[in-house]
């Protein structure tokens, strides 16, 4: 995953903006990050615009889409909650690191 990936999941920009419960799908999200790019759909290539990336993302980003669902237990119940997000790998001359979980949107059911 890369040296960078637990500073910048936890202390990313899109981060610190999150409450409550998009909050909490990161944290759980961050146990199945490797699973959910396995399952990642629509692999897409952005640029690299920012300076402070211009060396560990010299190669640009890819984004995929992901969906994942999280236990929610209520009164000795379980049920699921659906999410949709992105996830940012950064590309440079060693290969491919996920950096972040970013666009995190509850499914309504």
């Amino acid at each position: 995953m890369g040296s960078h990936f637990a500073s910048e999941y936890c202390g990313s920009l899109y981060t610190r903006k999150l409450h409550g419960t998009l909050e909490k799908a990161k944290a759980n999200a961050s146990q199945i990050v490797t699973e959910l790019l396995k399952n990642a759909t629509n692999r897409r290539w952005v640029v690299n615009k920012d300076e402070k990336h211009s060396n560990d993302a010299k190669g640009g980003w890819y984004r995929y889409d992901v969906f994942f669902s999280l236990p929610v237990s209520f009164a000795g119940e379980i049920s699921w909650n659906n999410y949709w997000a992105t996830i940012v790998a950064r590309i440079n001359d060693n290969g491919i690191y996920i950096h972040d979980l970013i666009n995190i949107k509850k499914e309504d059911s």
